[in-house]
């Protein structure tokens, strides 16, 4: 395994379907409609729903987050293997049993077609299945980094049993492969992109280094080192080192 060079083998899904349990195979994914293990006692509920983004004129609670769902087969972050869905993404919502919405420097409830740009970087396509996780907290809860945290931790563990599936497929099947290697280029100038991210608590906060792309386990707080600069290689920030949770 070469230390300079990132694969990302890319799955399409077709179809995605509730089911009893997880199963992936070619083209499909099937889910459980609610989260298999047990709830944080801060939940008053956790509603999933699968939406199309040509027909989803409904209202939403605030939007949290917006997830790829990807994992890391082989290799830590930056390199190595990954391999990644597409068709499919995941958008965590979230208030309160009153209402109280779960954001940071303003709402975005309202309609989901008119709060979200489908098509660009980092938003799903027309043609995706949304995964739509609703998180509601009962009331009187206290709004700060540990209760943010937790509900991203529930998405996390609701996505987790998908990655286990998505490790065992086999490259055959995928349906796009891309290598990104680390090339040196000795005696010519270096460079640097500095990109300032937000460290000041609740959901104004970012994780690094966690074990799977863009998740949330075991990764470290940008405000717990201090908001220290942190040196990333391109490959690792492709490959979903920082999860941003503002």
């Amino acid at each position: 395994m070469k230390k300079d060079t990132l694969t990302i083998q890319a799955y399409s899904i077709q179809k995605v379907s509730f089911s009893d349990d997880y199963h992936l195979s070619s083209g499909h994914l099937e889910i459980p409609d609610h989260p298999q293990f047990e709830l944080d006692d801060r939940f008053k509920s956790v509603d999933i729903k699968l939406v199309d983004p040509r027909d989803c004129h409904f209202q939403i609670n605030t939007i949290m987050d917006v997830m790829p769902i990807s994992t890391k087969v082989l290799g830590k972050m930056g390199y190595g293997l990954s391999n990644t869905l597409t068709g499919v993404n995941v958008i965590l919502t979230g208030a309160d049993e009153t209402g109280v919405q779960l954001h940071e420097f303003g709402s975005s409830d309202g309609y989901l077609d008119e709060k979200i740009k489908f098509g660009k970087d980092g938003t799903p396509d027309l043609d995706d299945t949304i995964i739509l996780i609703d998180a509601v907290l009962k009331k009187d809860f206290e709004f700060n980094r540990e209760t943010c945290e937790m509900i991203f931790k529930m998405a996390d563990d609701y996505l987790q049993p998908i990655r286990a599936e998505l490790k065992m497929l086999s490259g055959s099947q995928a349906t796009e492969s891309f290598d990104y290697v680390d090339e040196k280029h000795p005696g010519k100038p270096k460079v640097a992109l500095v990109k300032e991210v937000a460290g000041q608590g609740a959901m104004y906060d970012n994780i690094l280094f966690p074990q799977e792309p863009a998740g949330i386990t075991k990764g470290i707080s940008i405000i717990d080192m201090d908001n220290m600069p942190v040196l990333l290689t391109a490959n690792e920030y492709r490959d979903g080192v920082i999860h941003a949770l503002v």
